[in-house]
C-alpha cells in the first residue's frame, strides 16, 4: 500500500484485541474541564450595597445611601445609580437590609450566582438581572443565602444586578458585578501572515535558535481585535538541519507546557494548525524544542473572543472533495497555479449561512514541490499557506477557512505542477452555533510507548482501533474537544481516522462495544518511520467517547494532547 490511499475505506473488519480494552476517561480531564469552566468569578460585597427607599416610604429624600460603585473596580463593581435615586430610610425600616453578590463560571455560558442576604425577619422579593435582558424573579425570608444559576445565549461581558425588596418595610437594596463569560466565540480571519523569520516579518530576521523561542504579536494585529482570548494560528517549520519538535503557549506569565503542537525532521517544512490562548500582553511564543536553528512561519486564520460571534458544531468527518474521482471537483489533479471552487454551506448536512468550516485537507501525489492555500470564494489568493508538500507526498493538515455568502471556498495549488487534493469536513462555525470554545493547559491523555493513563502498554496495532473516554459522567454540553494528535515510529505507509465512538464506554470487566463503521476520512497521514501531527476538532458523540482508527498495515505508536474543548452550555 502507498500513501495515495487517502482514506479509502476499504472496510476491513478491525481485530478486537485493543478493542477489548478501550481507554477510561483521561486522569485529569474532569479537573481540567472544571477548571476551565469555573475561570471567571466577581465578588462585590455587602458593604457596596445601594439602599433606597421605596415610593412613598418615610425618609425619602431622593438620594441613596451606601458606598457608590465608581470607586470599585470593573470586576467587582456595584450597579451605579443616578442623582434622582431614592433615599435610605430611618433606621427602623430594616436598618440593616444589604446583600452581597458573587458570581462563578460553571460552563462557557453559564453563571453559578450567590446572594447573602441581610435582613430583618420579614418577607422579600428578590429580582436577578442578569444583564442580557433576562430576569429571575424568587422570594426569600430574614437574611438568608439565595443560589440561582443562569446561561447567557452568547459570550460576553455581562452587568449582574441582584435588587432585594423589603416591601413592609419600604426599603430596597442593590448590589451586582461585571461577569464574563469564560468560553470564547469564534471570527474568521483572511489568512494572513503574522510571522516569518526568514524575512522579518513579525520578528527579527534569523533562524529561532535551538531551545530558543520566537514571540508572535496576535492583539492588535492584522486586524485581531485587542480582546481576542485565543487564536487559530497555521505554523509551520521550515530549513531544518535536524530533528525536533515546536511548542506554542500564551508566554509571559505561562509555564511552557510539556506538549507538543508539531514534530519535524531535517529537510522537511511541517505545518499544523494551533489554537492556542493569547498572552495578556497579546503574544503567543513558539518554542524550538529541537537542537538546531530553525525558521517558524505563523499565519492567523481565525480568533475567539468573548462577543457575540460564531460558535461550533462538529460533524462526524465527512468527505466533500476527492479530485481522483470527482467528488466536489472535476476529477483529475488540480492544475498547477490554479484553484478549485467548491460549496461547503447548504450541501450534506452543513446548514447555509455558516461563516468559516473546520476541514482536513490532503494534498497526494503531488508531481512537483508546492504548497495549498484554502480561502473564502468570494476572495482573493492570500499570500499565507495551509500545508507544504515535495514530490509524491501526503501530507494533511487541519485548516479553518472563512466561507463566502454562497457558502463556497477555494483551494488553490500554489506549485508548478499539478497535485490530487482531498477535503473532508470536520464542523463548521456560524450565529446558529451555541459552543463557545474553553482553553485548558494542555493535557496527555494517551502515549502508546507508555503503559500510563490507562493504556495496557503495546503499539497501535495495524488496522486497528482504540476507544477512550474523554467526557467525565458530571460534564454538560460537550461539543467537540481541541486534540493534537502525533503518530511516530510506524512500520510502513498509513493514516489515522478518527470519529465519535457509538457507544458508551462498558463497565469495568465487561466486553468492548462495537467500534461502529470504519471511517472513510483521514486525519492524518504517514510514511515508514516519521512523525506525524495534526488537529483534529472531534466529536465525543452522544457518549464521550472518540475512536482512533490505524487504517495502515503496520503497528505504529500513537500520541494524543487535548488543548481544549467547545461547550454549548
Amino acid at each position: 500500500m502507498t500513501a495515495a490511499l487517502v482514506a479509502a475505506g476499504l472496510g476491513i473488519v478491525p481485530g478486537a484485541a485493543q478493542a477489548a480494552d478501550p481507554v477510561p476517561v483521561a486522569a485529569g480531564m474532569a479537573e481540567a474541564l472544571t477548571r476551565a469552566a469555573t475561570s471567571e468569578t466577581f465578588h462585590s460585597p455587602a458593604d457596596r450595597t445601594i439602599r433606597t427607599a421605596l415610593p412613598g416610604a418615610a425618609g425619602a429624600s431622593g438620594k441613596a445611601s451606601g458606598k457608590a460603585a465608581g470607586g470599585a473596580s470593573p470586576r467587582t463593581a456595584a450597579p451605579q445609580t443616578t442623582q434622582a435615586a431614592q433615599a435610605a430610610p430611618d433606621a427602623g425600616a430594616d436598618p440593616a437590609l444589604a446583600v452581597d453578590v458573587s458570581g462563578t463560571s460553571y460552563t462557557a455560558h453559564g453563571i453559578e450566582l450567590t446572594a447573602v442576604i441581610t435582613s430583618a425577619d420579614v418577607a422579600l422579593d428578590v429580582v436577578v438581572d442578569w444583564g442580557d435582558g433576562k430576569t429571575d424573579t424568587l422570594t426569600a425570608h430574614g437574611s438568608t443565602e439565595v443560589r440561582h444559576s443562569h446561561t447567557y445565549a452568547t459570550s460576553g461581558e455581562y452587568h449582574v444586578t441582584v435588587t432585594v425588596t423589603d416591601t413592609a418595610g419600604g426599603v430596597r437594596a442593590t448590589n451586582g458585578g461585571l461577569f464574563r463569560t469564560p468560553g470564547a466565540e469564534f471570527t474568521a480571519h483572511t489568512p494572513t501572515r503574522l510571522l516569518d523569520t526568514r524575512n522579518g516579518t513579525g520578528a527579527p530576521a534569523g533562524q529561532v535558535a535551538g531551545g530558543g523561542s520566537a514571540r508572535v504579536k496576535v492583539a492588535g494585529n492584522a486586524a485581531v481585535p485587542a480582546g481576542v482570548t485565543a487564536v487559530a494560528l497555521n505554523v509551520t517549520v521550515t530549513e531544518t538541519s535536524g530533528s525536533g519538535y515546536v511548542t506554542a503557549w500564551p508566554g509571559a506569565g505561562h509555564e511552557r507546557p510539556e506538549t507538543s503542537n508539531l514534530n519535524y525532521t531535517a529537510g522537511r517544512s511541517v505545518p499544523n494548525l494551533v489554537i492556542v490562548p493569547v498572552g495578556e500582553d497579546g503574544y503567543v511564543e513558539l518554542y524550538n524544542g529541537g537542537p538546531q536553528p530553525v525558521d517558524l512561519i505563523a499565519d492567523v486564520t481565525g480568533c475567539f473572543t468573548r462577543s457575540a460571534a460564531a460558535g461550533y458544531t462538529s460533524m462526524t468527518p465527512a468527505r466533500f472533495v476527492d479530485t481522483r474521482n470527482g467528488l466536489g471537483a472535476p476529477q483529475g489533479r488540480l492544475a498547477a497555479r490554479s484553484a478549485f471552487t467548491t460549496r461547503i454551506g447548504g450541501v450534506g448536512g452543513v446548514p447555509e449561512g455558516i461563516t468559516a468550516v473546520a476541514l482536513n485537507v490532503t494534498v497526494t501525489e503531488p508531481e512537483g514541490p508546492g504548497h495549498l492555500t484554502a480561502f473564502s470564494g468570494d476572495g482573493p489568493v492570500p499570500t499565507a499557506s495551509n500545508l507544504n508538500f515535495v514530490p509524491g507526498q501526503t501530507v494533511a493538515n487541519a485548516v479553518i477557512v472563512p466561507v463566502a455568502a454562497d457558502g463556497t471556498i477555494k483551494v488553490f495549488n500554489g506549485s508548478w505542477m499539478p497535485a490530487h487534493v482531498v477535503v473532508d469536513v470536520v464542523g463548521h462555525y456560524g450565529k446558529d452555533s451555541r459552543a463557545a470554545f474553553l482553553p485548558f493547559t494542555p493535557l496527555r491523555t494517551l502515549d502508546t510507548r507508555e503503559e500510563a493513563r490507562g493504556w495496557p502498554g503495546g503499539r497501535f496495532r495495524a488496522r486497528d482501533h482504540i476507544t477512550q473516554g474523554f467526557t467525565p459522567e458530571a460534564a454538560t454540553g460537550v461539543e467537540a474537544y481541541v486534540l493534537n494528535t502525533t503518530v511516530t515510529d510506524p512500520g510502513g505507509t498509513g493514516y489515522l481516522s478518527v470519529a465519535p465512538g457509538p457507544h458508551p464506554l462498558p463497565e469495568p470487566g465487561a466486553p468492548a462495544a462495537p467500534a461502529g463503521d470504519r471511517p472513510g476520512s483521514s486525519t492524518l497521514n504517514w510514511t515508514a518511520g516519521a512523525t506525524v501531527p495534526n488537529l483534529v476538532q472531534a466529536s465525543d458523540g452522544d457518549h464521550g467517547v472518540i475512536t482512533f482508527w490505524n487504517q495502515g498495515y503496520q503497528d505504529a505508536d500513537l500520541v494524543l494532547d487535548v488543548f481544549g474543548v467547545y461547550q454549548t452550555k
